[in-house]
C-alpha cells in the first residue's frame, strides 16, 4: 500500500519497530500490516501509531475492547514524532500488532518505498516473523489477521514453509485510503471516506472475532 514520497517529518529512522504486545495475559490475535510508515510508526516506535491508516485500526480495536488509548491523544495531531516526544503508547488487551517488514523501507533515508519481496521473504525477516509468532503462540495465540495484500502474501508464504495449522487466518483490505477504496463497489466512486472507514471497522471487528478474540469481552456499536 506504499508509494514513494518525501518524509516531511524529517529523515526516516529505519530502525526496527517491535510488536505492540500486552504486558501480561493471553494474546489471542496478531494483526499484521505491511511496514512502518515514515511519519507514523517509524517515529513513534509503535506499529501503526501515527500512520495515517493506523487511526482507523486503533479506533476499531478500541471499539472491540482490545485497545486502550491515552485520553490526551484525542487532543493531539496524529503524528508519530509527537507521540514519541510525549511518551504515548497504547495499551493492548488480548491482541498484538506488528508488520510483515519491521523497518520503514528506504534507500536514502529521505524517501520511503514499498518493501521488496526479497526483504519480506528473505531468511532474516522470516526468522524474525517466526520468532514473533512463536512468542505469541506461547501466550495462547489463536489466529492472525493480515491487513492488505502484501501482509497477506507474506504470512501465507511463511505458513506454507512453516505450517501452523492451529492458527486461524483472516485477511482484510489495508485500512489506508487506497485499501478502503479497493473494497468499495465501483472502486469507491461517490463513496464517502467516513462510510468506508466505518465499513472497514465492522469488518475488522468480525475478523478479529473469527481469528479467536473472545466475543464475550467485546463491545461494538
Amino acid at each position: 500500500m506504499m508509494t514513494p514520497t518525501s518524509s516531511p517529518a524529517g529523515r526516516i529512522l529505519g530502525t526496527a519497530v517491535p510488536m505492540l504486545v500486552p504486558a501480561d495475559g493471553p494474546v489471542h490475535v496478531l494483526l499484521i500490516g505491511e511496514a512502518p510508515g515514515p511519519r507514523g510508526a517509524d517515529k513513534s516506535g509503535v506499529p501503526f501509531l501515527g500512520d495515517a491508516a493506523g487511526k482507523v485500526l486503533y479506533d476499531a480495536l478500541v471499539r472491540v475492547g482490545a485497545m486502550t488509548l491515552p485520553p490526551e491523544l484525542d487532543h493531539m495531531a496524529w503524528d508519530g514524532a509527537l507521540f514519541a516526544a510525549r511518551g504515548i503508547v497504547p495499551v493492548a488487551q488480548g491482541v498484538a500488532l506488528g508488520n510483515a517488514f519491521d523497518c520503514c523501507p528506504t534507500d536514502n533515508g529521505a524517501t520511503f518505498r514499498a518493501p521488496t519481496r526479497l526483504e519480506l521473504e528473505g531468511p532474516e525477516n522470516f526468522a524474525r516473523l517466526t520468532r514473533d509468532i512463536d512468542r505469541l503462540r506461547a501466550r495462547g495465540l489463536q489466529g492472525i489477521v493480515t491487513l492488505g495484500r502484501v501482509a497477506a502474501r507474506t504470512i501465507d508464504t511463511l505458513l506454507k514453509r512453516a505450517p501452523m495449522p492451529e492458527l486461524a487466518r483472516r485477511a482484510l483490505p489495508h485500512p489506508s485510503a487506497q485499501g478502503l477504496l479497493s473494497m468499495a463497489p465501483d472502486r469507491g466512486r461517490g463513496a464517502k471516506m467516513a462510510d468506508l472507514q466505518e465499513a472497514w471497522m465492522v469488518r475488522c471487528h468480525a475478523a478479529v472475532l473469527q481469528a479467536g478474540y473472545p466475543a464475550a469481552t467485546t463491545e461494538f456499536s
